[in-house]
Formats: C-alpha cells, structure tokens, sequence
C-alpha cells in the first residue's frame, strides 16, 4: 500500500520526534512570559492519608473530569511493607498489581474491567511522563517501567478512572496512574535499608528467600536550579515461578507430585521451575531550571540494569536416589540467564502562570541497549544435565519515543479550554538465535530461529473544554482524533520469513462529562467515554516462547473500539468520604490472547479480535478518620463486575464449546480492599490490611475450572501487616508482614507465600 505523506517512517523518526520536541520547548520558553493576576481556579487536594479523593489532582491541568482515587507517599511508606514504587497502588480500589516477586519486571495492573494481561489498558505516568511501555499488551515486556521511580521520592500517586478525558488515548480504557515524585526546595537525602524474607512451601520446594535492597535519594535546590539523584540496587531470589509437569510418571522414576492442570487434564508436576536470582540496579538524575518566574524547564536521565539467572529444581529421582531430570526437555526451558541495560530520557518545559494561559511540551524517549537471554533446548538423557545448544533471544534496538504538546486557556473563572498534540513510535527488534553454546558466546554467524520486527506509530489532535454554565453543574466535552499505522513488519520461523502488511486507521472518540454539585459535601457526577486501542506493535509481530508455548503474532488485527460509562455519587464529611459508583465498558473487536492448539500439540497462544464484550458492575469506596477513637482510620472498597463476551461467533472449540455468554477472560468478580491504621501518637502507626479476588478464568469458554494447580487464576485473600516507628527525628524503623496468613494461589504462577519486612531509614 502507498504510505500516507504525512508519515515517513525511519530508524531515526523517533529520535527526530525527540529532537523536534526539545527545539519547540526552546521556542516557547524564548516567547513572552504569561504572567497574569490568579484566576479563581479550584485546585484544592485532599491529604487524607491511606485512601484520599480529589475532584482536581493539582498535576492534572487539563481538565480530566473522570473519579480520580489516590495516596499520599508519605501514607505508603508509613503504611505499607515497601520494596518497589509500585506496591503503592496495592491497596486502591478496584486494582490488583501482579507483582509475582519483589523486583518483578512483569508487574502489570488489572483495573476494576481489564485483568493482569492487559498492559496496554492503563497508562502510568511519573511526572507527566509516560512509563507504560505500550510495546506490548501483556505480562512480559509490556510492563510498565516502574524502576524509573524511587519508593522514596514518591509524593503522591492518583488514579483516574476510565477514558472520560480527551487528554489521555484510548489506552485509558481501564485508566490513568499519575506518579508525582517530589522536587527538592532544600538540601534532602536519605537512606533505607530493606530486607525481606519468603518462607515458601509448595509441592518438593520449600526455601527461605531473601531479598535486600539498599537505597538512597540526595536532592537539594540552589537557586532557579535543582537536582536530585535517586539509586536502588536489589538482591533477590523468588519462589518458583512455574513448575515443569508431564502426563505421567516418568518410568524407573519417584518424587512425581499427581496433579492436573486447570482444564482438568493430567499434568503430573516434577519440578519446580523458575527459581530466579535477580541482581537489579537503577538510578536516575532529575534536573529542573526556572527559566522565568512562569516558565520551567526539567530534565530526566534514567539508567536501568538486570542481571538475572533462572534455574530449576527436579523433584524426581531414578532407582538409585540420584536425582534426574528423565529426559524431560521441560526443564530446559526454565534454565536461562538474562541480561538487561535500558536507558529513558525526558525533557518537559511547562508553564505555571496561574493566569489565562499555560502550555507544556513533553518528549521522552525510551531504549534498549542491551536485552540478551540464553537458554538451553534440551536435557541430558539421564541425570540433571542440560544440552551445550540452545538459544539466544535479543531485544536490544527495542524502542520507543513519546511527545506531548499541550495548551490552557481559561477564557473565565468558569470555563477552561485546553487543547493537545501526541505523536508517538514504537519498534520491536527480537530475533532469536540458535547457537550451539548456550551459556556464552557470540550469536554472530548463528542461524536465525525466529525474528520479530516491526513499528506502529500515532499521531493525535485533542480538544476539551470545561464549563460550569451553572453554580451547581459543570459540563466537560472533548474530542480526540488519532490516525495510527503499523509498518515494516516481518516475522521469521520454521526457515520462513514473511514480510507483514502495511495497515493504517483513523478514529474519533468523543467525551462528556456532567457534574452536579448539589451541596458542598455532595458530588454526582455521569460520564460517557468512547475509545479506540490500536493494537501494539508486539500482538501484531512478536513471536515468544514460554517453555512449550508459543505466542503468535497477528498482523491482521483491527482496533478494539470501547464504549464506556459511569455514574458516581460521593458524600465527603469532616474526616471522610464515601463513593458509590456504577460503571459500564462495552468493547467491540475485544484484542483478546488465546491458548489453542493451532497445529499439532503445540499449544499456541495468539491475539483474536472477539465481537463484543461487556463490563458492567458497581463500585463502593470509603474512607474515615477518628473512627471510635481518636487515631483509628479505615479504608477499602468493594467491586463487583458482570463481565460477559456478548458476541464471538468465530470462536472454534473441538470440544464443542462457545465463548458467547462466558465470562471475559482475567476479569474476577469480586474485589475488595481493606485497611486499618492506629496512630496512638506521632511516633507509631500499625497497619492491617486485606485483599480479596474472587474467582476468573483465562479462556474464552470457561473451561479452566479447576483451581489452585499451576496455570490456574484462583481467587484469594490475603493479609498484610505493618508497623512504622519514628525512633528518632532522622531514623524510621519499618517491620511487617505480608501474607500473613501464607495463602496458597495462583495467577498462572505461583504466588509469594508469607513473607517479613524490615526497613531501616535514615534521613537529613
């Protein structure tokens, strides 16, 4: 097909859409200051700690009218058993973040309509500068990039629910995490010290597991300009995160665990797989200058790096005792080593006049310098041996880059105008080697097994505008027209290789809000969002192998278009609130992934577009300070959602089953949170929380039923405890426990078993 003129895509495209973002914000910035008197604008936020709710985040200028929920960093570090900045969404409501080990890099969060392997349905941000890494919509590489965050240098998190904002693209759909880190207006520094300790038992496998973490945040402000350097480096070693299984009990051999999987069928587990020792290292420089009294310029540098080791345990032995893998080539898969150095940039000159006008512009840019993993393909006959030939699989070259243009313009206290320009390009770079070395070596001269390549690129207009045409209502309405493209993709495997089709598409996706405020303390608000998600450059062209299972690529996918509403009602007291909300999310052409067996007896996971899908249920969130005694706060939620496949009639089932009517997959019923604080004074706080998820499924039939075996989605409920003690004006003691009631589940994986928490931080 003839590509359109107004893309010309190249290797260097996202560098110059970098460039070009850091010359028009030197263009701004030389343009005349804004300044004007304050207009009377609402940016109040409240500071409950724990749960709080706000009606305009101050970071969120651009009139995002959905329900925002968020908390405070300081309430995190006091109230929660903390390790990596994203256990400070554990407890919000509606949300579940898959954090299978501490330093996880797959840690995705589901929302109260989307599930764990639906990446690219929420966008987080950390100071207005995207860290979803939109690569991808799963549980691998399409976590966001939480390490480019600090625990210690969190100020605030706040969470927007659904696409009700122009501002955002349709990757809202599930919603919005804004991470606002603090910037520095003195001398600070800080050091903390964490430990953690797994005590983990599950079929042959029971181990202590440690993780120790050192980290330290040093900023300070001298003048216009300031600067803050943050460092972390994490040790830790993780329960299995798979077990290698078989369809019988190996012959001459004992120690076979009898099990099934979650269809039902006979998986015998033999093994645990998985075990990985992870070292993990991330820094990051921030630099800000004010430029004007209006107008400031930022600067971020962000380094990260993984050495990581995957290694497997046999629970079976042969007549002599002796332990054996039996030849099973299950075990092969789960031995690797992997090597990771990414690098994020970002530049943002933002205005703050207070005045009529303001605009911003973002640009940051995303990289993978090296993204290395060996594994071996095969076992030794006998004993626990592993073959010298393997492979090698490569992201480096992996890229993406972002910019962001954005305008304000209150034309009266009563009404604000803003408006936007996105352009985004995203490109995956995977080959796969086969090599007959597999622990070192060169893939230079090695055969190609399989590749991936290929770009998507987005380019949008916004607009919105929001009016309070009465005392008590307030109107917001926008727009958002994108145009993306995919191109230059290609896959290679089986000694063939295909050059994909080039694809392209337009969408409009209009937004409305209306609020009433029929009293100070009451709040009822009605939202209509409709979105469009383009697929990811990785559903269209990744090829992946999980131990026996593929992920395939579909280079003919369509945009999933997502029809959503809501309808909340909040009462706020003096120490509290209270929201109830009822939500509804249709989406047509659902990109959903789906295991079947394609050929053979290779299972095969792939993205389908399924009709109709449809999320509805009701939301209940609360908050209240001072309850019965002075000191005692309680927070939590509950959520109930009908998820339902309204319509797939392409869905093909040997056993004769449909999808039509079935639940949507990794959407749970229920979720609850709950959590409790005592502060007797200013020295103490304890903490005692729950999380609770009901039962979902991973198919689009259902037919994964039965429950706590490997590959299975159970539901769970699991408690945490926390202490947090000021000994000193400088000094912190933090201890804890999570899963303190050591529940057994699983999301696919196998979850971490109850586990203790110490940290120890020292400040300025």
């Amino acid at each position: 097909m003839v590509r359109p003129s107004w893309v010309r895509p190249s290797r260097r495209l996202s560098r110059r859409l970098f460039t070009a973002a850091v010359a028009l914000g030197a263009g701004l910035a030389a343009g005349p200051s804004l300044a004007a008197p304050e207009a009377d604008i609402d940016l109040d936020l409240a500071a409950n700690p724990i749960i709080i709710t706000a009606d305009r985040p101050s970071m969120e200028r651009y009139a995002a009218p959905q329900t925002v929920v968020g908390v405070t960093g300081v309430a995190v570090m006091e109230t929660q058993n903390v390790l990596d900045s994203e256990d400070a969404l554990k407890y919000l409501p509606s949300l579940f973040l898959r954090k299978r080990n501490n330093g996880d890099t797959q840690a995705v969060l589901a929302t109260r309509t989307w599930g764990v392997n639906s990446s690219a349905r929420t966008l987080v941000y950390a100071d207005d500068v995207l860290i979803s890494a939109l690569i991808a919509n799963n549980n691998t590489i399409g976590a966001p990039r939480w390490g480019l965050v600090a625990p210690e240098e969190i100020e605030r998190v706040d969470v927007l629910y659904g696409p009700y904002s122009a501002a955002y693209a349709g990757n809202s759909m599930g919603g919005v995490v804004q991470i606002t880190t603090r910037t520095p207006e003195r001398l600070e520094a800080d050091a903390r010290q964490s430990e953690a300790v797994q005590s983990f038992g599950l079929y042959g496998t029971h181990k202590d597991l440690v993780t120790s973490q050192t980290s330290a945040h040093v900023g300070d402000r001298m003048g216009r300009f300031t600067w803050s350097l943050s460092a972390n480096y994490q040790d830790s070693d993780s329960q299995p995160l798979s077990f290698v299984t078989n369809g019988k009990v190996p012959t001459g051999t004992s120690g076979t665990f009898l099990a099934q999987n979650k269809t039902g069928a006979v998986a015998d587990v033999v093994g645990a797989s998985g075990l990985l020792h992870t070292q993990m290292t991330n820094a990051k420089l921030k630099l800000g200058y004010d430029l004007t009294p209006v107008w400031r310029l930022n600067y971020t540098l962000g380094y990260w790096q993984n050495d990581a080791t995957s290694d497997v345990q046999t629970y079976l032995r042969d007549s002599t005792g002796a332990a054996t893998f039996a030849g099973l080539s299950g075990f092969a898969s789960g031995k690797y080593s992997l090597w990771q150095s990414h690098l994020a940039q970002s530049v943002t000159l933002r205005s703050d006049s207070k005045g009529p006008w303001d605009a911003e512009v973002t640009a940051s840019h995303y990289e993978m310098l090296d993204d290395i993993q060996r594994t071996p393909t095969g076992v030794t006959a006998s004993g626990t041996g592993f073959s010298t030939a393997g492979r090698i699989a490569r992201m480096d070259g992996t890229n993406w880059t972002n910019v962001d243009a954005k305008a304000l313009w209150r034309t009266t206290p009563s009404n604000t105008v803003s408006v936007g320009l996105h352009a985004d390009q995203y490109e995956l770079v995977n080959p796969t080697y086969s090599t007959a070395t597999w622990q070192g070596g060169s893939d230079q001269g090695q055969g190609l097994y399989s590749s991936g390549r290929g770009k998507t690129q987005t380019l949008a207009l916004w607009a919105q505008d929001e009016w309070t045409f009465l005392p008590d209502w307030t109107a917001t309405l926008g727009g958002r027209l994108e145009r993306w493209q995919a191109f230059d993709g290609y896959n290679y495997s089986g000694g063939k290789g295909v050059e994909q089709p080039d694809t392209e598409t337009g969408a409009f996706s209009p937004k409305a809000t209306l609020t009433w405020t029929p009293a100070a303390d009451w709040h009822v608000t009605a939202s209509f969002g409709e979105a469009y998600r383009f697929p990811t450059v990785s559903e269209l062209y990744q090829l992946v192998q999980t131990g026996t299972t593929y992920t395939a690529p579909n280079a003919n996918l369509r945009p999933e278009r997502v029809l959503s509403g809501e309808l909340a009602v909040e009462r706020t007291f003096t120490d509290g609130r209270v929201r109830l909300s009822l939500f509804q999310e249709n989406t047509h052409d659902a990109l959903i992934a789906q295991t079947t067996f394609l050929t053979g007896a290779t299972p095969v996971s792939y993205t389908v577009n399924v009709d109709e899908v449809r999320n509805r249920g009701v939301e209940l969130a609360a908050n209240q300070r001072d309850v019965l005694v002075k000191g005692l706060e309680l927070s939590g939620s509950v959520t109930y959602v009908d998820s339902t496949i309204l319509s797939d009639p392409n869905f093909a089932s040997s056993a004769g089953t449909t999808a039509t009517g079935k639940h949507v997959p990794y959407v749970p019923d229920w979720r609850v949170t709950l959590a409790a604080t005592y502060r007797p004074d200013e020295q103490w706080a304890f903490t005692i929380a729950g999380r609770y998820s009901g039962k979902q499924y991973s198919t689009l039939d259902n037919t994964d039923s039965v429950a706590k075996v490997f590959g299975a989605f159970d539901s769970f409920l699991v408690a945490d405890v926390h202490i947090n003690y000021k000994m000193l004006d400088n000094l912190t003691l933090d201890l804890g426990v999570d899963n303190l009631n050591d529940e057994k589940y699983f999301l696919y994986h196998p979850f971490p078993g109850r586990t203790f928490f110490g940290g120890l931080k020292v400040s300025l």
